[in-house]
């Protein structure tokens, strides 16, 4: 019997996956049960064997990523490092959720707005002002602890660091050139160091 439910739940988590990789790559409403039953092999009623509906795969889907990165999030916040520490490691945290969580992101980025809309997905709208809080809050201890500018808007700041982070889902690939290691190490660079070398000195003629 154990191993029956064993087989099952690892039947639903390829399930799973495929769907979350069509999501990613055809868009939630674009996909359709049918869709995801031909790449699983499967009948489209059977599929629902597995999942009450194509909703509850994507609830499935986007709450796992949600559940694990907000609580790395939470962890971060409470260890109360300084300011650009915190930073470091929430933007960390965020690029190797990749290696579990990439067609999640992906889903997120693209259809997270119209599925927040949803009664089902309300959820949604709660991670958001989760993801703000958290890093307008670690923006503007750094300013008052002197480690940023204090020119930063930390709202718009954080549209930034949101929109440069989270996109990498989009053309990041799992054994490719860059580890998602690598890659944080070259964003957190670029964001706390920048890319030019500083303007130089002009010389007396």
């Amino acid at each position: 019997m154990r191993n029956g439910r064993a087989a099952e739940g690892g039947r639903q988590g390829e399930v799973l996956a495929l769907a979350a990789g069509l999501f990613a790559s055809n868009g939630y409403s674009a996909t359709t049960v049918r869709d995801i039953a031909d790449a699983a092999g499967i009948l489209s009623g059977s599929l629902y064997h597995h999942f009450a509906s194509k909703e509850a795969m994507a609830n499935a889907i986007l709450t796992a990523f949600l559940d694990e990165i907000l609580g790395r999030y939470d962890e971060i916040v409470a260890a109360d490092m300084p300011a650009r520490e915190t930073f470091e490691a929430l933007a960390t945290a965020s690029l190797l959720a990749m290696e579990r969580h990439q067609a999640a992101i992906v889903i997120y980025q693209n259809d997270g707005r119209h599925l927040a809309l949803l009664e089902n997905f309300a959820y949604l709208r709660d991670a958001g002002e989760r993801f703000e809080q958290a890093w307008v809050g670690v923006l503007q201890r750094g300013i008052e602890e002197g480690e940023f500018r204090r020119s930063l808007d930390p709202r718009l700041t954080y549209r930034f660091i949101r929109a440069t982070l989270w996109t990498v889902a989009r053309w990041y690939r799992p054994g490719g050139p860059q580890s998602a290691q690598e890659i944080a190490d070259q964003y957190l660079s670029i964001l706390l160091d920048g890319i030019a070398r500083g303007k130089k000195k002009k010389t007396k003629e």
